[in-house]
């Protein structure tokens, strides 16, 4: 119980960490709403579910799982997948762990099995609920988390690949490596990283999750700190090894690349995606990897069947007819920033008579200020004079109606506002 207080408080820590980075709210009217009685549920789970204003006809499912003394009302506030939901159409499902504690159960013998009980059998439940409700697409099911939930996502991926289609671990261990057999929930050898295994025996413990199984394997992103001091970082050169010979590959990387300054990717094949981040902490869920995932789950994708009318053709997937200049705008831009990084929530309001139908909202970017991610919005470039073009979804702005979209950027120092907009080329009040 002692090494168990000491994780507890180490991750308390990144916890705080990660919520002091929550992102900007919503001016969606989606709300996080807790869901009962969704299914066989033996550890008593709890489940919230955040379903966007406007989703995709057959809408993807994510599994979003929280760190240890944390709570799916948490992870939603303090991460970005509620946020890109909105962007892109998905929903998100928010479990809670109820035991002391608050860790998923990746120990005990019944949790690494399929359908053997305690909490994924819970956590399946609201998968096929969701499914079932809202018209799910099956092929477009994935888990993804953070500590506790990073373990959970390997032990999910390893009981149930015929549900998942990929999943993302921030900060995990190889799925079976924190087993227990005295009823205990934490294992220092494993979290010190000192439980070395094959290749081929890390392949076996994922696939005993469920035997007889031969269908296809999920997609993996891996992601960890080199100083992890939690969940050690030897434990990520172990998760490589077991889903790489999950996927019949080798260990050695099919191609390298640094997508950011201080990050190594590797890439085994198409299967799986491995990021180690040089000095690294636990906490490695920080504002702009969420989107990382999402991409890597190909959410970002609009399956959807939109019908848009050009001037020389009709389409199911881009809009190239010219946006409606009509009427008069007024732009507010809010600001939240940290030392290196700021979001901007832009709320767009419609101050004309009439309806805008598609839109272009164009500013210039202070000095130093570089655009590494959005929502509500297609953003380019990412610097400097900047436009942004409407999603799917929010292509209409009715008379009198505001939209909301935003963006993150890294920034020199420099965090101030655009100081004008225009909205296809009309130019708006600032507020």
């Amino acid at each position: 119980m002692k090494v168990l207080g000491a994780i507890v408080t180490s991750v308390v820590a990144a916890a705080a960490f990660v919520l002091a980075f929550a992102v900007t709210p919503r001016a969606s009217a989606a709300t996080l709403t807790e869901v009962t009685g969704f299914g066989t549920n033996p550890s008593n789970l709890r489940m919230h579910l955040y379903v966007p204003d406007r989703t995709q006809a057959r809408p993807g499912v994510l599994l979003a799982v929280h760190y240890c003394t944390g709570s799916g009302p948490a992870f939603y506030s303090g991460t970005e997948f509620a946020r890109l939901a909105d962007q892109y159409g998905f929903i998100v499902i928010y479990p809670s762990a109820t035991r002391s504690g608050q860790c998923f159960d990746v120990s005990s013998p019944q949790a690494l099995r399929r359908d053997g009980g305690s909490d994924p059998v819970g956590l399946a439940s609201m998968v096929r609920y969701v499914l079932q409700r809202y018209n799910g697409d099956t092929s477009r099911v994935f888990v993804t988390g953070s500590s506790s939930g990073a373990m959970t996502t390997n032990v999910m991926l390893a009981n149930y690949p015929d549900v998942f289609a990929a999943g993302a671990a921030f900060a995990g261990v190889p799925a079976s490596c924190f087993a227990t057999t005295d009823g205990s929930s934490w294992n220092s050898a494993c979290a010190n990283g000192q439980v070395n295994k094959t290749p081929q025996e890390w392949g076996n413990l994922a696939r005993g999750a469920y035997p007889g199984y031969s269908g296809p394997r999920p997609r993996v992103q891996l992601w960890h700190g080199t100083n992890d001091d939690t969940l050690r970082y030897p434990n990520f050169t172990e998760e490589i090894e077991q889903w790489t010979n999950v996927h019949g590959l080798s260990t050695t990387p099919t191609s390298t690349d640094s997508p950011q300054s201080g990050w190594t990717r590797t890439r085994y094949g198409d299967k799986v995606e491995a990021i180690s981040i040089q000095g690294g902490s636990h906490n490695v869920l920080v504002p702009g990897m969420a989107l990382r995932a999402i991409q890597f789950f190909g959410l970002d994708r609009d399956t959807g069947t939109t019908t848009t009318t050009t001037t020389t053709t009709t389409t199911t997937t881009t809009t190239t007819a010219p946006p409606d200049p009509a009427g008069a705008c007024r732009v507010a831009y809010a600001v939240n920033s940290w030392n290196t990084g700021l979001t901007a929530s832009i709320a767009i309001t419609n101050t004309g008579t009439g309806t805008v139908n598609g839109w272009q909202l164009a500013f210039t970017l202070p000095a130093g200020q570089t655009i590494t991610s959005g929502w509500g919005a297609t953003y380019s470039p990412t610097g400097g004079a900047v436009t942004a073009r409407n999603v799917s979804y929010n292509g209409t702005i009715a008379a009198g109606q505001t939209i909301t979209i935003g963006l993150q950027a890294n920034h020199g120092g420099n965090t101030g506002k655009p100081a004008a907009f225009t909205l296809n080329g009309v130019a708006c009040t600032v507020a």
